[in-house]
């Protein structure tokens, strides 16, 4: 089994009860798409054997996907779910995990096992640069003013890229890293003074409140939640959306200005769900990729993605 094939199915063995995580929203597109966001699509195809795992969403309602199997990058209209490949990858064993799109048209993206850090120019596709981090498995990203956030999900560190440097942030504090998947989606906090990052593995799974200053981590109280299976975050205000993989569920907290605090306000369900891995929104929309973490994919495995109502 490849290095890559062996992390992934290490992935898939994360089931449990109860867990979280989501993705983010570009101001202004809460209400852009208006009415007519009811006559688009709420579940559309991806390309046979492309493997989704992150998505995001700009300040055109166009959705960009990138590609667990050799990095490709595949953006599909909302308007229509048509789409195609903008950027050609690196090939198997440069993954393309969680990705973010910043409104200079440049896609951040997480490189898994890679170790990588890449970035795509939106327009042409082209690979901008490479950064090679050191880490084990760059998993999920975050754009703050200044810089792009990165975890790792084997190691208890950060990666911060600003200026055209990456630098590394250990985590300290409450911080426990476990012995598989620990780190995974990470998201801002409300008020912009921190990161919060989903912990897999202390307590049974739950976020941590980052000083990305001091890397010093704090337990967020989420009350009797966990988030054994969390993945991706997406925060839309105050509301933080947890996508809880194996559990094909969406978690929903409304947080503190601070983000050291979260009540549990609703799940999301639906029957189209096939373990979603991380969520990006548009208008009244949640959209989410089918990763199918509970098949062995094949150049012919089926994907897709849905679209559910915020809420």
């Amino acid at each position: 089994m490849a290095p890559a094939d062996h992390s992934f199915a290490r992935r898939r063995l994360l089931t449990t009860a109860a867990a979280l995580s989501g993705a983010a929203l570009l101001p202004g597109t809460a209400h852009a798409a208006g009415t007519r966001q009811s006559s688009w699509p709420a579940q559309f195809p991806l390309p046979d054997g492309f493997q989704p795992e992150g998505i995001t969403i700009g300040a055109q309602p166009f959705a960009y996907f990138g590609s667990l199997a050799n990095g490709d990058i595949y953006r599909a209209s909302l308007a229509t779910g048509r789409g195609s490949v903008i950027s050609k990858g690196l090939g198997p064993g440069h993954p393309t995990v969680g990705l973010k799109t910043d409104r200079h048209g440049t896609i951040f993206l997480a490189g898994g096992v890679s170790g990588e850090i890449r970035t795509v120019d939106v327009r042409t596709g082209e690979i901008k640069k490479v950064y090679a981090t050191g880490g084990t498995f760059v998993n999920d990203v975050i754009l703050t003013p200044g810089a792009a956030w990165f975890t790792d999900s084997f190691k208890p560190q950060l990666y911060r890229l600003a200026r055209g440097a990456v630098d590394t942030l250990p985590l300290t504090g409450d911080w426990q890293q476990g012995p598989d998947f620990t780190a995974n989606g990470i998201e801002r906090t409300p008020d912009g003074s921190a990161l919060l990052v989903v912990n897999a593995f202390a307590n049974g799974g739950g976020l941590m409140r980052v000083d990305p200053r001091t890397g010093v981590a704090r337990v967020v109280d989420l009350g009797a939640a966990k988030l054994p299976n969390g993945d991706g975050l997406l925060l839309l205000g105050r509301i933080l959306y947890a996508v809880q993989q194996q559990q094909n569920a969406i978690d929903v907290f409304r947080l503190n200005d601070a983000g050291t605090r979260g009540t549990a306000i609703a799940r999301i369900t639906d029957p189209r769900f096939r373990i979603p891995t991380t969520v990006a929104a548009w208008g009244e929309r949640l959209y989410l990729p089918n990763a199918r973490f509970d098949v062995e994919p094949t150049p012919d495995t089926e994907y897709d993605a849905v679209a559910v109502k915020r809420v």
